[in-house]
């Protein structure tokens, strides 16, 4: 199979792409490149550095899928570069659907968020649910959904809405909760959590990249949107996780508390027979076992804030 892969070099895509190569799909790579390229030459592989917003450029001949990776890439990040926010979600989406129904792709699978449901009562958090997200990049998500199904009629498509995702990846990231509490811990003895109570829904990196394998292998009847998340943790109860695995701290902020509070029932995808195979545990593990020897060389673009506010004037061309 053809697949076109946006954010191609990101914390997913960079692991996701050497699972398909293995499957011996032929892969078009499109990626700003902004964190790094960690994708190793390959006869199947087109790695092409360019901006979501210039994909109509790209010729799609022959491609049969989109795995549509694409996005600025969490909530501070999205507050930090607003209007980007939704220019590369929404603008750049809808041109890569015209382009792909022009070259007659067939299907297009969607990394949304499972944050775009927002603060929620409910228990069960599931995809019935009406959105009402609570920030730049939830918003743009939730845009971003609904152009994709206002094309329905022309491409199938799958809409996932991942949890937190947690664990190695070469194009590593260290601002998502588990992977920042485990550097914390390994670095400086404590976490520092604020408030503590506040819910998150978290993945393994391998399960997500085996689902959206999993959909690649899916027909038309499965089109649709669905989360995906299997352990809604509060944040204090990841801290002590890591905290059981490493011995460190927690330095508790009561008067700064971040007021996002997510959650999400996965029971519609595990309906289909997905099964994840890993849980956060999984993950500290992995970053222990990485990071142990090198803690205190880690690449600086694994801090994906920090990196984007120094260079996003010159990635944006901004004097």
């Amino acid at each position: 199979m053809k697949i076109l892969i946006t954010g191609a070099c990101g914390y997913q895509g960079s692991l996701l792409i050497p699972k398909l190569l293995k499957k011996n799909h032929e892969i078009i790579a499109i990626d700003t490149q902004w964190f790094g390229n960690y994708l190793k030459k390959h006869k199947n592989l087109k790695n092409i550095k360019k901006n979501i917003l210039d994909i109509n450029k790209i010729d799609l001949k022959d491609v049969d899928t989109i795995i549509h990776l694409a996005s600025i890439a969490n909530d501070p990040m999205g507050d930090l570069v607003q209007n980007i926010t939704w220019e590369y979600s929404c603008l750049g989406t809808m041109k890569l659907l015209n382009l792909a129904i022009e070259q007659n792709v067939k299907k297009i699978i969607y990394a949304s968020s499972s944050s775009v449901y927002g603060l929620k009562k409910e228990k069960k958090v599931t995809e019935n649910l009406s959105l009402k997200p609570i920030s730049i990049y939830n918003k743009a998500k939730m845009i971003t959904e609904r152009i994709i199904l206002s094309y329905s009629d022309k491409i199938d498509f799958t809409i996932i809405r991942p949890a937190t995702v947690c664990g190695v990846s070469p194009r590593m990231r260290f601002d998502v909760s588990v992977n920042m509490m485990t550097y914390q811990a390994l670095k400086n003895g404590k976490m520092t959590v604020f408030g503590g109570n506040q819910t998150r829904p978290n993945i393994h990196m391998d399960d997500l990249l085996d689902l959206y394998i999993f959909f690649l292998k899916k027909g038309k009847k499965f089109n649709g949107i669905f989360n995906a998340g299997f352990e809604n943790l509060k944040i204090i109860e990841i801290a002590k996780r890591v905290q059981k695995i490493i011995p460190s701290k927690i330095n508790i902020i009561k008067n700064n508390i971040d007021i996002r509070d997510y959650r999400v029932d996965s029971s519609k995808l595990l309906s289909l027979g997905y099964k994840p195979k890993k849980n956060i545990n999984h993950a500290i593990n992995e970053i222990l076992i990485k990071y142990k020897k090198n803690i205190n060389n880690v690449d600086k673009k694994s801090f994906s804030i920090k990196w984007l506010k120094q260079n996003y004037k010159r990635y944006f061309n901004i004097t």
